[in-house]
């Protein structure tokens, strides 16, 4: 038996991923420990987990690049908020590691405090990405695969290595540097994520689908087919357009709209008669009977349609989204409507024409089945040298 600790930042999109290999790593008789934000500790004790809080202050800090006037400065400001985490994290994470006494860590790709205590401790472990990496495929640059968020050298580097010079660590010079765990699990696999020489820790697992709502509200399935699932963001940012376009660009349309806002008020929605609009839908127990899936563009929401065979629209409103929507339209699995070309006609329009892609979103699902999920994951996990905590008796 190994005792593995897993530890992410305060954002579902990044714990929910990863949730279906700790318990497939439970499951094989492991002793699994997580420490996220706070709101999700219940949930995760219920699954069967060992839960704990994240320190509150590092929840304190949230993103707010959703304020920023473009998308420059908004990759500034999260430069900002993870470098002022990452003295939190290195303090939180020291004394979680005293406290559990881990044979494995698994870290979160956006916690660069955590991924340097890792490093420095001499614990095999590993990163879990849970969104896509950066590549460059202008002519005649290599084709590097650079860590996202911080694919923006200098300032990239800096927040990397800020927590490392605090520990004593080397500083990374440069992106080719930057892969230092001993494993990197990547949740996605072609065709959605490209046919690339990655770097030969990196697993390509497929995407984590689990969701803590397993059941599909009644009326769901009572509503006439073909239907929309609509899907704004679990996290704070300036989505709520989607829905608004959503609605009113398929009020007329011989559809059936379900839409999920958790950041937003419902009541605040002018929901015509073809639609609901609630707070939270658990959408992986809707994915499978709906005919397409309208979101924003999170990986999370967007590979548990794809996984389900079901064609997306994005519409992007942050850079890394933009990217899932291009990896989307690219894969023939859906369609993109950029933010500042939001309408209510235009959505009607690129709803309609996914709901025609969905041999695309087929093909994606196959990719992610052969990529093996949590079991391929957790075998990844296994597979690190480790000294396991001996059996009692």
């Amino acid at each position: 038996m190994n005792r593995i600790l897993a530890y992410t930042s305060p954002a579902r999109g990044h714990l929910y991923p990863i949730v279906a290999t700790l318990l497939e790593l439970r499951e094989r008789g492991h002793d699994v420990h997580v420490r996220t934000l706070g709101s999700e500790v219940q949930v995760l004790r219920d699954a069967g987990l060992e839960a704990a809080p994240i320190t509150p202050a590092i929840e304190d800090l949230p993103l707010v690049d959703h304020e920023a006037a473009s998308p420059e400065a908004g990759l500034m400001s999260v430069y900002e908020t993870m470098t002022a985490r990452a003295d939190l994290e290195i303090d939180d994470f020291q004394q979680v590691i005293a406290d559990v006494d881990p044979t494995h860590l698994l870290v979160d790709i956006t916690t660069v405090g955590a991924a340097a205590v890792a490093e420095s401790s001499g614990l095999p472990w590993a990163l879990t990405i849970p969104l896509f990496q950066h590549f460059s495929f202008e002519p005649g640059a290599p084709r590097d695969l650079a860590m996202v968020p911080f694919a923006i050298a200098p300032p990239g580097l800096d927040v990397l290595n800020g927590p490392r010079r605090r520990l004593g660590l080397p500083p990374l010079e440069g992106f080719d540097e930057v892969w230092r765990a001993d494993l990197n699990l990547y949740f996605t696999a072609p065709p959605l994520e490209r046919e690339l020489d990655f770097p030969s820790t990196f697993r390509l697992v497929g995407p984590g689908t689990w969701d803590p709502l397993d059941q599909a509200p009644s009326w769901w399935h009572s509503l006439s087919e073909p239907r929309v699932l609509v899907a704004a963001s679990s996290e704070t940012q300036n989505d709520d357009a989607l829905i608004r376009a959503a609605l009113h660009g398929l009020a007329d349309e011989a559809v059936a709209v379900a839409a999920s806002t958790a950041a937003h008020d419902p009541a605040s929605f002018n929901a015509p008669a073809n639609a609901h609009v609630e707070r939270w839908l658990p959408h992986g127990a809707m994915m499978s009977t709906a005919a397409c899936v309208v979101c924003h563009g999170g990986m999370g929401v967007t590979q548990k349609a794809l996984a389900a065979g079901v064609p997306v629209c994005v519409v992007p409103f942050g850079r890394d989204q933009f990217e899932v929507a291009e990896h989307v339209v690219a894969a023939g699995a859906g369609t993109m409507v950029p933010p500042d070309a939001l309408t209510p006609e235009a959505l009607q329009e690129a709803v309609m024409a996914a709901m025609g892609l969905r041999a695309g979103a087929e093909r994606v699902a196959r990719g992610f089945e052969v990529a093996g999920g949590a079991v391929a994951a957790a075998d990844a996990v296994e597979s690190l040298r480790a000294t396991a905590i001996p059996q009692p008796g």
